[in-house]
């Protein structure tokens, strides 16, 4: 009886030796199998799942353990953060932003032609540009204000060293503005915009005087007809001023310098700051610097007893300023995002047209009488503006070693 329980015994140890050899030659699920290395194998997401010991057919098989919810949603984390595969309609992304950088070049313009005749308008009422440079500045500090406190836009937190970083920006925007209105007051606005197409010179003599860059043949070439359609167009201005022909080539070189600055600070990634909230506080900057300056040039101009005595309609008047200062805060507003999303030669490129744009309005509204030559020298200016625009783009070819 012993010998048949060991005779037994024998034969089943040795059928159970051989079934385990052959589960451990048989191949595992790749799906299941896992290093025995260690009992919580890392995945590609840095997450350890859990495994059962060994089961009959000797494979790791994984526990269900709340620790897989973390390393699952990791997971999916990571996909969705992937780039999406091939079949992406990239010429659709291309097609919608060209839409919409066309229509901001589009509200740019419409809100600058308004801008122009309200403000002009305004001038000869009153002409204090100090006084008006306030008021606009004063009307684009209220919007700011308001987009804040609503939440239209997260205010910025600046350190003291940022903002004494921005301070020389907020003065050079200011005094862009009051030289702009000067010369808006004291000469016709489509002159004023005739010398202000002349950014470029100051442009190059900028970038040779404080950035080393020597310009080509063909972007100095582009500045003679610049230079002598303005000096043909001044030649012939009915309402040619010496103070206002200079107010506008002040202006010229302060918004050039600010554009400059301006697109250096928007790189800075130390700044963190987006193009909203750089023009947002440097024109709270700029009214709070031109208030102190308008007291002590002008003092109070814009009272009502003032205004009566001068025999203004102080309702029109009111509304006209009303809407040049919102005109002024919301297409510079929009000029900034343009800055900020195309490249510097595009926004002079657009900034151009738009010069266009505004003289011819302006003429047709205010009736300004031009003569042939005149046109003519306003013509070769704006021409010489797009031609020095198209050979910046131009890259000097590098020379074979």
């Amino acid at each position: 009886m012993q010998s048949m329980a060991a005779s037994c015994s024998s034969s089943s140890s040795s059928s159970s030796s051989r079934a385990w050899a052959a589960a451990r030659r048989s191949p595992s699920p790749p799906s299941l199998a896992f290093s025995s290395s260690s009992s919580f194998p890392s995945s590609s997401h840095g997450c350890r799942w859990p495994v059962a010991p060994r089961g009959i057919r000797g494979v790791l098989r994984p526990l269900p353990s709340p620790l897989l919810a973390p390393c699952v949603a990791r997971a999916g984390a990571a996909a969705a953060a992937s780039p999406p595969a091939a079949g992406k309609p990239e010429g659709a992304a291309g097609i919608s932003r060209t839409l919409q950088l066309g229509a901001m070049i589009l509200v740019w313009y419409l809100l600058n032609i308004y801008f122009n005749i309200y403000n002009k308008l305004v001038l000869k009422a009153i002409p204090f540009p100090y006084t008006i440079t306030t008021f606009h500045f004063a009307s684009g500090s209220f919007f700011i204000t308001l987009m804040w406190l609503l939440n239209l836009h997260p205010k910025p937190r600046l350190s003291l060293k940022q903002y004494a970083k921005l301070l020389p920006l907020a003065l050079i925007h200011m005094l862009g503005n009051v030289f702009t209105n000067m010369s808006l007051g004291k000469v016709a606005v489509s002159f004023t915009h005739t010398v202000k197409a002349m950014e470029p010179f100051f442009s190059v003599l900028l970038s040779v005087l404080f950035l080393g860059q020597t310009p080509s043949l063909l972007v100095l070439g582009s500045l003679v007809p610049v230079v002598g359609g303005v000096v043909l167009a001044s030649m012939t201005e009915v309402s040619f001023n010496w103070i206002g022909f200079w107010s506008a080539m002040a202006s010229n070189l302060t918004n050039q310098s600010r554009n400059v600055y301006s697109k250096k600070i928007l790189a800075d990634k130390e700044d963190s700051l987006d193009d909203i909230n750089l023009f947002s506080i440097i024109t709270i900057m700029a009214f709070l610097l031109s208030a102190p300056l308008m007291l002590s040039v002008e003092g109070i101009k814009f009272s009502p007893s003032y205004l009566q005595s001068a025999g203004v309609s102080v309702k029109e008047l009111c509304v006209r300023a009303a809407l040049a200062g919102t005109c002024f805060y919301f297409y510079q507003q929009v000029s900034y995002s343009l800055l900020a999303r195309v490249s510097p030669v595009t926004h002079s490129v657009a900034n151009s047209l738009k010069r266009v744009v505004v003289i011819v309005s302006s003429v047709l509204f205010f009736r300004t009488p031009i003569s042939p030559i005149n046109a003519l020298g306003t013509g070769v200016a704006l021409a010489g503006v797009f031609l020095y625009s198209q050979f910046k783009k131009l890259k000097p070819k590098t020379k074979a070693a």
